[in-house]
C-alpha cells in the first residue's frame, strides 16, 4: 500500500532584500544553498529560488521562544521569525558565514541540552539564523 499524497508539497520562505545581490551572495555563494531557479520581470524585479534541502515549519510558543534564546544566545534576541539551517559543522559554517559573507556573531557556537551545536547570527535581509549541528547520543 503506498503512502497518501501530503497535501502540501513543499514550504518556501519568502523574504524580501533591499540588498538582493548581497543576499543572494550570502546564501547561495557562501552558505551554500543550490539555486533551483531564478527570474526577472519588469521594472528590475528579481527572485531566486534556493533549495535549503528539507523544510519544516516550527512553531513555538513564546516560553519556547525565549528557551531557546536562553540556550543559544544567554538572552533575548529573536525576532518573529528565526531561520535555522542544519549543517555538517557548526564552527567551520559560522566562521565562513561571519568572515567571508559578513553575517553578524549574535552568539558563538554553544551545545545545547538537546545535543546540538547551534550558533546564532545576523545575516542579510533582515534575517536572523540558528546555524546548527546534530551532535547524537552521548556514550
Amino acid at each position: 500500500m503506498s503512502e497518501p499524497t501530503p497535501p502540501v508539497r513543499q514550504l518556501r520562505l519568502v523574504v524580501e532584500a533591499e540588498d538582493y545581490e548581497t543576499a543572494l551572495a550570502f546564501y547561495r555563494d557562501v552558505l551554500g544553498l543550490p539555486q533551483l531557479e531564478a527570474y526577472e520581470g519588469g521594472d528590475g524585479a528579481h527572485v531566486a529560488i534556493l533549495d535549503a534541502g528539507r523544510a519544516t515549519l516550527e512553531i513555538a510558543n513564546p516560553a519556547q521562544k525565549r528557551l531557546i534564546d536562553n540556550v543559544e544566545v544567554g538572552r533575548q534576541v529573536a525576532r518573529h521569525v528565526r531561520v535555522a539551517f542544519e549543517v555538517e559543522d557548526t564552527r567551520s559554517t559560522t566562521a565562513r558565514l561571519v568572515d567571508d559573507g559578513g553575517a553578524e556573531l549574535v552568539a558563538p557556537p554553544t551545545e545545547t541540552p538537546w545535543r546540538s551545536l547551534n550558533a546564532r547570527l545576523e545575516g542579510p535581509a533582515g534575517l536572523q539564523l540558528t546555524i546548527f549541528q546534530e551532535l547524537g547520543p552521548t556514550d
